[in-house]
């Protein structure tokens, strides 16, 4: 019964909040208008992350009701309420400067030294990645406490710059949060982490009341607001269900592979990778031919399948070979895909 209620909860306010938190978009002038990258019809508010942060975090604290009521295979965990504590604290940072990003514009240094605090909030709140296995010799490998800090920033702070990067298409940047959100609630809940496995199926519940207004054609964007909390509930949330760092890195390797590679190109060309462009992959798939939802569709086709690749394997070196595979291939299709757009540009 509680995860039914935390899901319909999400859920629920998700789909009753959207339409409100657009209104209020509107309202305090936070639009996006046709023009530069952006290619969509019409003035589009971009303030659904109003919906999809409070809808998260109603959820999520009745998930910190609900959770200990649960069953504890190990027994229940003292430290999970300072954890839960931490994500909702850092949630909340980066939602509002988010918002107020989706505003007034910051400078990407102000975005920056945000996410780093946010970083740090985690790390200060116990969630942090200190072990992993070894998928070569199956031995836990424990950090010393500088590694543990360094390594944790790094991974919340690619995370949210990810899924802010994923945010270009209609629906995209969800759909993807909704499947790793999918996919940690039932490893959670497979290996009897029940509390803790309230979390991302909130985060579900969230993306999917969220999804009907902003599937193409979107008639409302997240913006930096929503961009920011999806990117930092998937990063925290990825570290408290035992660092399933292999598995949400095979969810999203095709958009952490386009990360890597626009902002490998923007330095070579420009000496800076700030600025925004349409060079992702998602844009120059769609400026090549293909329509919005058919790039969507393909991205949550392959985050989903390797998704069921990450749930049904054990092995981690079998997992480690899957993703320098999916990793290869990806970059192909970078290289091919970007030769064909640049090409294209220089024959119009």
């Amino acid at each position: 019964m509680a995860f039914l209620l935390v899901f319909v909860l999400a859920f629920g306010l998700s789909l009753l909040l959207t339409p409100v938190a657009a209104r209020v978009g509107k309202q305090w002038r936070m639009v996006d208008k046709p023009g530069g990258r952006r290619k969509h019809a019409g003035i589009v508010p971009r303030s659904g992350g109003i919906a999809l942060y409070i809808a998260f975090a109603v959820a999520a604290l009745l998930a910190a009701v609900l959770g200990p009521q649960l069953p504890a295979p190990e027994g229940p965990d003292p430290k999970e309420p300072i954890r839960l504590a931490g994500i909702l604290l850092g949630s909340t940072f980066l939602f509002a400067v988010g918002l107020s990003d989706d505003r007034r514009e910051l400078k990407p240094a102000s975005q920056f030294l945000a996410q780093l605090i946010a970083a740090l909030i985690a790390v200060c709140t116990l969630v942090f990645i200190e072990r992993v296995m070894n998928p070569f010799t199956n031995q836990l490998v424990i950090f010393p406490w500088y590694w543990t800090t360094l390594i944790t920033i790094l991974w919340i702070v690619g995370m949210i710059n990810t899924v802010n990067f994923l945010d270009g298409l209609d629906g995209l940047a969800a759909s993807v949060a909704a499947i790793v959100a999918g996919v940690l609630f039932i490893h959670m809940y497979r290996v009897g982490q029940y509390s803790v496995s309230l979390l991302p199926l909130a985060l579900l519940g969230c993306t999917l009341g969220f999804l009907p207004y902003n599937f193409y054609p979107a008639r409302v964007f997240m913006g930096s607001s929503g961009s920011f909390f999806l990117g930092y509930a998937v990063a925290t949330l990825s570290i408290v269900a035992g660092a399933r760092m292999a598995t949400v890195l095979l969810v999203l390797a095709v958009p952490i592979l386009d990360v890597a590679w626009l902002i490998w190109l923007r330095m070579r060309r420009t000496g800076s990778f700030v600025h925004g462009d349409r060079r992702h992959l998602h844009f120059r798939l769609v400026d090549l031919g293909l329509s919005q939802r058919q790039v969507v569709l393909a991205y949550c086709l392959l985050s989903a399948a390797f998704g069921v690749l990450a749930l049904s394997v054990s092995s981690r070196l079998f997992k480690l070979g899957a993703l320098i595979v999916l990793g290869v291939i990806t970059v192909a299709i970078l290289a091919i895909v970007t030769w064909l757009s640049e090409h294209r540009m220089k024959n119009k």
